[in-house]
């Protein structure tokens, strides 16, 4: 990547385009009554789980997660009480039990919880949702906390996956970010999972951290191929202090340029090859018989709030504080303080937030994103036809994109846009071309590259 194609868009604020609008475009416009209703709506089709565990024992400062210290364990059984009487809630506005294919708990750290509570939760859910018996469930977990009789519980739980936090085995910069976590500590996790019949595991990774360099990323990716996770997610740190006010701890003096930025995700990227991962999407990374990989092979990889994903599901629910679904009929996001999504709950009421009803132009520039996002390219006139609108809707007025081909980072054939290798890093600024609302929330995302 050159110098000059650095400068130019290195340093914009982009989404990651998990979702389309993003979050920063919902409103208090979609209200309990409405999400009862798209509840109602999904009918016979297939469903996706995710449930929020806010809580975390530390704060790493690196974290852009909605999370809450606490070394009590009280305030985890309040909240779990009120996050079962939602899934029970919820499920009483479903016309019949809800076909489940996918469920993911996310954090915050899940495994904070206790092996009999994680139980209790997997039994609710069979009881209230119809569960497919080979449902994908996944958890993301922090290695310093997960002790045997958890990971025991997380296999007779019917766990499929496990989400493992690394982001840097590098002490000055694990010091920096206020998280320790030893080699050896990650390695027992993982031995500890898999004599528990939970053999997909994936690493998170990240790079432009504090102190962070080429070398100790390297060294990082040595390291964690060692113990042979089927894949890796590898995020680029947002610094956002304003945002994410723990941020401020963080030295920003200290943070890598958007070149040595580059540098170290495009290091971390050919090492990881050169193991025998393969290179997916903008970010994550699979052994060549894991189920992404096969999935970006046949045109068939997703992107969610999760990331890159397989779940191909038509509904997806979101359980606990902040969490986010997505229906047919568009997004809606719990509350985000825990106190004030309780005291909905305990009312008997859906503790809606906010949300987007979607609209038929949304649909298209959303599918015209995801493709970008998973394939780096996309047949606009084929997208554009799908869902009824002219070929040129999307290109007769769009100036950015016709930038990026004058500078080398696209070529187009017949509507087809597609990104040239050398500049996949920057598929994010090709997609937000075609985000029609960017313009109201840019200062809140992370840089391009």
């Amino acid at each position: 990547m050159t110098d000059d194609i650095i400068a130019k868009y290195g340093d914009a604020r982009l989404p990651r385009y998990t979702s389309y609008p993003t979050a920063p475009k919902f409103s208090n416009g979609i209200t309990a009554p409405d999400y009862a209703g798209w509840i109602h709506g999904i009918g016979s089709g297939t469903t996706s789980l995710y449930l929020h565990i806010p809580f975390c024992r530390s704060m790493c400062w690196y974290c852009g997660c909605h999370t809450t210290i606490t070394e009590k364990d009280q305030p985890i059984l309040d909240y779990l009480d009120v996050l079962q009487r939602e899934i029970e809630m919820v499920s009483t506005h479903a016309d019949g039990a809800l076909d489940v294919r996918e469920i993911h708990f996310g954090g915050g750290t899940p495994t904070i919880i206790r092996p009999e509570e994680f139980s209790g939760l997997m039994r609710l859910l069979r009881r209230r949702y119809s569960v497919h018996r080979h449902a994908n469930i996944s958890v993301e977990i922090d290695p310093r906390t997960l002790d045997p009789e958890m990971a025991a519980a997380l296999g007779e739980g019917g766990v499929t996956r496990a989400s493992l936090g690394v982001q840097s085995f590098d002490p000055v910069v694990q010091k920096a970010i206020n998280r320790i976590q030893s080699e050896e500590t990650t390695a027992g996790t993982v031995g500890a999972l898999r004599r528990n019949g939970i053999e997909s595991i994936n690493f998170d990774l990240i790079y432009g951290l504090p102190h962070q360099t080429v070398a100790s990323c390297r060294e990082t990716v040595r390291a964690a191929v060692a113990m042979r996770p089927d894949r890796f997610a590898v995020f680029g740190y947002a610094h956002i202090p304003s945002f994410k006010k723990h941020q401020r701890l963080i030295d920003e003096k200290a943070l890598p340029d958007a070149q040595a930025r580059h540098d170290q995700a495009e290091a971390i990227a050919a090492d990881l090859v050169c193991a025998g991962y393969r290179r997916i999407g903008l970010d994550h990374f699979a052994l060549p018989d894991e189920e992404l990989a096969i999935a970006a092979d046949n045109g068939r990889l997703r992107r969610n709030f999760q990331g890159y994903t397989t779940d191909n599901c038509d509904a997806l629910l979101g359980f606990g504080a902040s969490a986010i679904g997505r229906l047919a009929n568009g997004y809606v996001q719990n509350e985000v303080p825990p106190g004030l999504y309780a005291r909905k709950v305990s009312s008997g009421e859906l503790p809606t937030a906010k949300g987007y009803s979607l609209t038929r132009e949304d649909r298209l520039r959303a599918d015209v994103i995801e493709r970008l996002m998973c394939d780096f390219g996309a047949d606009i006139p084929a997208i554009s036809a799908a869902h009824g609108f002219p070929a040129d809707f999307l290109l007769a007025t769009n100036p950015g994109l016709r930038d990026m081909a004058s500078d080398g980072l696209i070529s187009f054939a017949d509507g087809t846009i597609r990104l040239d290798g050398a500049y996949r890093f920057l598929v994010r600024t090709v997609a937000a071309t075609f985000d029609s609302y960017l313009a109201d929330s840019q200062r809140t995302f992370s840089k391009a590259a």
